[in-house]
């Protein structure tokens, strides 16, 4: 037994609990000066890995015997916190119960009360969760200061030293030298990025502050370009270049890593869903691997994309160009007439894309444009046979209660240096891919733990009971009856209030739509299977997009070993790994989820610079108890300041999502009509006032 598991031990006995350093060492029988400083240092290792801390009167004892909580803080720009729990609800944690402590630091809390048992106070900081981040530069009489650009960091930021010199309205990189105690944190500039206010600047900001990177090292460069001018060996791949094949994507795509092939066998569709080979390219623990595994995922924004790998193979091997061959692993289907996969096998194959297809052209084909079905007249019966799969497919999920929730996304478009921005508008082809894609990564899940195999499933847990009772009882301030109970929803119960809504033409089911998905967990990567609450599936998982999505390209990697033959290889080499993967995965999605958000944001509003002082029509997309948020036809969302609302006295009703007033009230869904009243780049914000017509 190592020194360390010994000590750990020792812990959880409670032989050392609520001991000083001099009393474990005289227990432990240690006396000598440098067996003394090995048993502080192991002490100092488990407090910074937050398996031991020191109570008020500095004596060492595990977390759970003080109550303690381990989680991460979510800041808000306001100066509170919510601490992030692993298996329990978010804690709010007030600006005077935080100690110093700041957005993404990991700490541990203790439940101290509140209203509804739900307040916490920090007891320690375990690690600082930001040390570098993106804001805007003030010079003062003494110094300066920079106010960071996420606002959940809520302190400004006092800068002490450094060699990098800044002017007053600068957006500038930040590292953070200290934490004072009582004090504001200390930081050096490390780079002056360029005028705050500029379009490109700011955006640059949001790249660095997400600790994103478009550029890759030469190493990884160099390993890319020797990979893709290798020669592929198509020995063992099934022949696929025969078989009629496309890829449907957007007109601005830049990678194609999914392609497909329909026809009728019988009374079965044969379905073929083909993705790029990207482990090929890839080997396990390259630089390549690394640095994939590193982003996580490509990351895109309208007027570029952060990719997951190199273009060498991004845009070139690995995509699946129209007319050349591709190595490709091939979840090839056999379908009945009511969606179910009758017979499947999973390949590695090689395909040729006949036609590089885009979501306009295929929706004009089958809505009977006659020019465009007759210049692609070769893939019309092909095209035919999809859409009437896909309506049976959709049929199937809706009749096993998957939750259609409807979405809205952006399409933000540049043009000649100009901004567009409108609402993103989902077609048959957009629906007849997403369904092909459902299936093969079901099918793929299925085959998966069938083996028992170390995998990644993509998983969406069911919503908590507390979220889903407060969606019941909203649905209940509406008059709309819901049967399912809070304690164990399922996904049917929540389809079918939308269903309900839907036929009946309901102008309300927009506004629900909204409130359930706030009431609906967030979809993760798990190397346990729990099932995906939102599309009814017991079983899950991401295949389809091995070229942009770390999770995708390990599955592969466990998939081809196991059609190898090489089972228990798989087992032994990844049956840990999957974990670890899993949450570095889901993490890096967040990242990038969070920096594909920003940046829209910083085009939208930037959009609306030129439309101050116009009117628009909007809903209620949100209230607080400080502003009423608006969403416009084309996503933009803006907020109402409490003081640019007709004078009343408001008082914020959480559970109804309502701004109560003696005169006049404000509640998702509400319809309004606002005027711009101004767009502030910095803060990615545009502000809004009631137009007069209200």
């Amino acid at each position: 037994m190592s020194a360390t598991e010994e000590l750990k031990e020792k812990f959880e006995s409670g032989q050392l609990e609520y001991k000083k350093e001099n009393e474990i060492c005289r227990l432990l029988g240690v006396t000598g000066r440098a067996e003394r400083e090995a048993v502080g240092a192991l002490l100092a290792d488990m407090l910074s890995e937050g398996e031991i801390v020191r109570d008020e009167r500095g004596r060492f004892v595990r977390p759970s015997r003080l109550g303690l909580i381990k989680g991460t803080l979510n800041g808000n720009e306001r100066g509170f916190a919510f601490l992030v729990r692993e298996g329990g609800e978010d804690l709010f944690i007030p600006h005077r119960s935080l100690h110093g402590a700041m957005h993404k630091d990991v700490v541990f809390a203790k439940i101290v009360g509140g209203e509804r048992g739900d307040e916490a106070e920090v007891y320690s900081i375990l690690s600082r969760g930001i040390t570098e981040l993106t804001g805007t530069y003030y010079k003062e009489e003494r110094g300066g200061y920079v106010s960071p650009d996420d606002r959940r960091y809520f302190e400004d930021v006092r800068i002490v030293g450094g060699k990098v010199r800044a002017f007053s309205g600068e957006k500038v990189f930040v590292k953070l030298v200290g934490w004072p105690e009582n004090r504001k944190p200390e930081g050096e500039i490390v780079e002056v990025l360029g005028r705050g206010g500029d379009l490109a600047v700011e955006e640059e900001a949001i790249i660095r502050t997400n600790g994103l990177s478009e550029e890759f090292t030469q190493k990884v460069l160099s390993e890319a370009r020797r990979v893709a001018a290798e020669m592929p060996d198509l020995a063992g791949r099934r022949d696929l270049r025969g078989t009629l094949t496309i890829t449907i994507d957007g007109e601005d795509a830049r990678d194609f890593d999914d392609a497909i092939s329909v026809s009728r066998e019988g009374d079965l569709f044969a379905l073929g869903v083909h993705i790029a080979d990207v482990t090929h390219y890839v080997r396990r623990g390259g630089a390549l691997d690394k640095e994939a595994f590193a982003r996580g995922t490509s990351v895109y924004f309208p007027d570029r994309v952060l990719p997951m790998l190199p273009v060498e193979l991004s845009n070139g091997v690995c995509s699946l160009k129209e007319g050349e061959d591709r190595l490709t692993l091939s979840c090839l289907m056999k379908v009945d007439g009511k969606g179910r996969v009758k017979d499947s096998e999973i390949v590695e194959s090689v395909i040729r894309s006949r036609n590089r297809m885009t979501y306009t052209e295929v929706t004009k084909i089958l809505e009977g444009d006659a020019e465009c079905r007759e210049r692609y007249a070769h893939l019309v019966p092909m095209l035919e046979e999809g859409r009437a799969l896909a309506e049976i497919l959709i049929n199937k999920r809706e009749a096993r209660g998957s939750v259609d929730l409807d979405v809205k996304e952006a399409k933000i478009t540049l043009e000649d240096g100009q901004v567009f921005v409108e609402e993103y508008k989902r077609t048959v082809s957009h629906r007849m891919i997403e369904e092909f894609m459902i299936l093969a990564n079901e099918t793929v899940a299925s085959f998966m733990a069938a083996y028992e195999m170390p995998f990644v499933y993509r998983v969406h847990e069911k919503p908590s009971e507390e979220k889903a009772a407060g969606f019941k009882a909203y649905l209940a301030e509406l008059g709309i009856k819901a049967n399912f109970h809070p304690e164990n929803v399922r996904p049917g119960e929540y389809g079918k209030i939308l269903d309900a809504l839907e036929k009946s033409g309901d102008p309300m089911r927009h506004v629900v739509n909204r409130v359930m998905l706030r009431s609906m967990s967030k979809a993760r990567y798990s190397a346990e299977n729990t099932g995906h609450f939102g599309l009814a599936s017991d079983c899950y998982c991401h295949f389809t997009s091995p070229i942009r999505r770390y999770p995708d390209l390990l599955i592969h990697r466990i998939v081809k070993l196991v059609l190898e033959g090489r089972a228990g290889e798989a087992e032994k080499s990844f049956s840990g790994f999957v974990q670890t993967a899993s949450l570095s995965c889901s993490e890096t999605e967040r990242r990038a989820d969070d920096a594909e958000r920003a940046v829209d944001e910083l085009y939208k509003v930037w959009y609306m610079r030129s439309h101050i002082g116009e009117t628009f029509e909007g809903i209620v997309s949100g209230v607080t108890a400080f502003c009423v948020f608006v969403e416009l036809a084309n996503t933009v969302e803006g907020r109402i300041g409490m003081e640019s609302l007709p004078p009343d006295d408001y008082v914020f009703v959480e559970q109804r999502y309502t701004l109560k007033g003696e005169r006049r009230s404000f509640k998702i869904g509400d319809k309004l009509k606002v005027t711009v009243a101004a767009c502030d780049i910095g803060s990615r914000k545009c502000n809004f006032v009631l137009a007069e017509e209200n």
